[in-house]
């Protein structure tokens, strides 16, 4: 195998495959990038069993400036040649596999000769033998994305809440995320086929791939097509295969955790009340209790928090309208910081049932297509 190309076109798909590699793999041969080149152009991979990314880079694209002299295959220890590829002097590399998988890398008058592995013993990527596939817009997919995964549990105690649920069904994804203390739901539109539309499909995605993949996908890049296997999913975009398992088991039916009634509502701009709670936040990351304190009266709004060994805050709240009977209670400031950074710009209402049942936050103009739930702290 022997090639030339722009140094920074190479940069960017290697980037992209790292992202799946773990260095605490159990299978050596993991920790590299598998590199293939053939007469269309080179393809990138990177995987750590659970999540395995595959880039392309076409030598039809001029920008790239590809030269592929002689096809063939290699697997390089990942992080060594990163960080050679990185410190190159040029903007032109070449790379060429020698005898015994030795692989020479030059640029300029620098050169570096590595070992390289055999890339016929790299594990072969799964098989999805599914023509079934959905496309969705990648700025909606990615913030959905960003949307939920906050909700994702980061505890090992219960694999299932570390992945986000899809539910796929009726012309639409509903995708929800809780770690059993707050939970996150989008909902958005997807166009489906006559045949799909009478299906359901429900997975549960490692909440790290989807991370991951949010990283990976371009801006630039309209669509991202989805496909469903048995126990994989792939997402798919023009020069990128991204494969992820799925998390077996049932999630738990999150529609009964979600109040239906409210006994009071109050409405902000999102961005004002995150800037006052963390003001109020301040001090209470330094007591033993991370808690804030929400007091609602018809003629006043007010936040406060307390830390015996530092002192306490009090803050009167700017709001749109209030209305219902007047509440107080506690909640993790982090979790409202968490939810509240989801809505950006936009006015939120929140609505609250009890002191100590918990309370959603919901966009001001569509409150059906995206929630945000927090169970509040008791104090007493």
């Amino acid at each position: 195998m022997k090639f030339t190309i722009k140094r920074s076109a190479f940069l960017k798909s290697m980037a992209d495959v790292q992202r799946a590699i773990s260095s605490r793999t159990t299978i050596p041969i993991l920790t590299g990038i598998k590199i293939v080149a053939n007469e269309e152009g080179i393809t990138l991979t990177g995987s750590d069993s659970d999540i395995s990314i595959e880039t392309f880079i076409p030598i039809s694209d001029e920008s790239n400036t590809l030269i592929i002299e002689k096809t063939g295959s290699i697997v390089l220890q990942a992080r060594f040649f990163s960080e050679i590829v990185k410190k190159l002097p040029e903007e032109t590399m070449e790379i060429e596999v020698l005898d015994h998988f030795q692989t020479l890398i030059t640029s300029a008058s620098a050169s570096f000769t590595i070992n390289g592995l055999d890339a016929n013993n790299y594990p072969h990527l799964p098989v999805i033998d599914t023509n079934e596939s959905f496309h969705l817009p990648v700025g909606l997919f990615k913030q959905v994305i960003g949307q939920t995964v906050i909700a994702v549990s980061t505890h090992e105690s219960r694999p299932i809440l570390t992945g986000i649920n899809m539910v796929i069904e009726n012309g639409q994804i509903l995708a929800v995320a809780t770690d059993s203390h707050r939970l996150s739901q989008r909902i958005i539109p997807l166009e489906m086929t006559e045949e799909q539309a009478g299906k359901k499909y429900n997975v549960i995605i490692p909440g790290k791939s989807l991370i991951e993949l949010s990283r990976t996908l371009d801006d630039n890049s309209e669509t991202i097509e989805l496909t469903i296997a048995e126990n994989q999913v792939l997402f798919k975009t023009e020069n990128m295969f991204f494969y992820s398992r799925l998390l077996e088991g049932y999630y738990p039916d999150t529609k009964r955790l979600i109040p239906e009634t409210s006994v009071a509502e109050i409405e902000f701009n999102a961005n004002t009340l995150l800037g006052a709670i963390e003001r109020a936040s301040l001090l209470s990351h330094e007591g033993k209790n991370n808690v804030v304190k929400i007091t609602i009266n018809p003629d006043l709004v007010e936040i406060s928090g307390n830390s015996p060994d530092i002192g306490n805050v009090q803050e009167e709240l700017d709001y749109i309208s209030v209305s219902g009977d007047p509440i107080e209670l506690s909640f993790n400031p982090d979790y409202m910081k968490d939810a509240l950074r989801t809505f950006g710009q936009t006015t939120i209402k929140i609505k609250f049932t009890s002191p100590v049942r918990p309370f959603i936050l919901v966009p001001s103009e569509n409150d059906q297509t995206f929630i945000q739930l927090i169970t509040p702290v008791r104090t007493f």
